[in-house]
């Protein structure tokens, strides 16, 4: 079966949820079919008119960016505006783009997360507190039989996470009763006759973000016509997800030896580090793109070094105020890390015998399109 635009909107949308975006945030599809099929993906953090060309020249189908092509509404697509010539030209050829912005930066194993891993930062937190995943009760009523079948659907979809551990349920035998009525069609007994069923009460807890499918496919292995089950919601804390990281490197060491392992680590062509002296680095915060709002989150979580891009110089001065040294490793390096991920995550998903992921040539570093004398 061919893969298309809408197949992998979908497997986007499972790997950052569009409802972790921030609310000013327009992911999803930016221009394009559904119905389109695709055979070439090319990665971008951004599509530029060099990321166009590369596109063009290599027969893409379909163009992935982290920053969405639209952020505010268009009235009218045309060849006069630069930005609407550009959405008109992608038309024109035929590419697709979707983008996955916000949503990309918080969700598990997202971009926060990779490049904590990167740095090698253990023991992270969230710096800056998004949302709280909600949790519900799910109990469904299977006979005895089916038990086994019904409770691997569900957990095999994403029920019974309990921190690290999966596949957690309670089980009770019981006896469920039920009468067939008139133009049923019972798995079990005869219409108009009480029926007594040896039966077990499943219970388990499911994330909001996966009530949907675990509910579907519960379904799906229940022999009952009609399933019998209760959702509960739950007062229990669920996931945190919000911007950045905080957590610690394995060894102490000084300001500037960590900086240069940042540097090599991300493969910047250049950093910038600022602070008063050559502090020693231990617990350390991060966030990708242009974190430099929560410079002060940093501070109040005692992080000695905060990593991010686009700092400003005032921005920087408050840091050196507050005592706290700041890296800025470039908005681009930072993010560029989430690219290969993603590539081998459709790639498992869809396989490359169906499709072929592209990560662009074009990786402008922060001084594009400046040129440094």
């Amino acid at each position: 079966m061919a893969v298309t635009v809408r197949n992998i909107v979908k497997l986007i949308n499972t790997y950052a949820p569009p409802h972790l975006a921030a609310n000013w945030d327009n992911p999803g599809l930016q221009v394009g079919r559904l119905d389109k099929q695709v055979d070439k993906v090319l990665l971008a953090l951004d599509v530029t008119q060099d990321v166009l060309e590369e596109a063009k020249k290599k027969d893409i189908d379909l163009i992935i960016t982290h920053h969405p092509l639209i952020f505010k509404p268009l009235k009218r697509i045309s060849t006069e505006n630069p930005k609407e010539k550009f959405i008109y030209e992608l038309i024109k050829n035929d590419i697709a783009v979707i983008s996955a912005h916000t949503n990309l930066d918080i969700c598990e194993n997202g971009v926060n997360d990779v490049l904590a891993d990167i740095i090698g930062l253990k023991n992270t937190k969230v710096l800056e507190k998004v949302q709280e995943e909600r949790l519900f009760k799910l109990v469904v009523f299977v006979p005895k039989s089916h038990s086994s079948t019904v409770r691997e659907a569900i957990c095999d979809n994403g029920a019974g996470w309990i921190g690290n551990y999966s596949h957690c349920t309670y089980n009770i035998e019981g006896i469920g009763t039920f009468m067939p009525r008139e133009g049923t069609n019972p798995f079990i007994g005869k219409t108009n006759e009480l029926e007594k069923v040896e039966e077990v009460r499943i219970e388990t807890i499911v994330r909001e973000s996966d009530l949907n499918k675990v509910k579907e496919k519960m379904i799906l292995a229940h022999p009952y016509e009609e399933v019998a089950y209760d959702i509960y919601p739950l007062n229990n804390k669920g996931k945190v997800y919000g911007f950045g990281k905080i957590g610690e490197i394995e060894k102490e060491t000084d300001l500037l030896k960590f900086a240069e392992q940042v540097k090599e680590k991300l493969k910047c062509k250049n950093i910038k580090v600022f602070s008063k002296e050559n502090v020693k680095v231990k617990r350390v915060a991060l966030c990708s793109g242009s974190g430099a709002d929560f410079i002060k989150k940093a501070y109040v979580m005692d992080a000695d070094v905060y990593i991010t891009g686009d700092v400003k110089s005032y921005e920087a001065q408050m840091a050196l105020e507050l005592g706290m040294a700041v890296i800025d490793a470039n908005h681009y390096d930072t993010e560029k890390v989430i690219l290969p991920v993603i590539k081998k995550y459709l790639e498992e998903e869809i396989g490359t015998n169906k499709i072929n992921v592209l990560i662009s040539e074009n990786r402008l570093d922060d001084n594009a399109p400046f040129i440094i004398v």
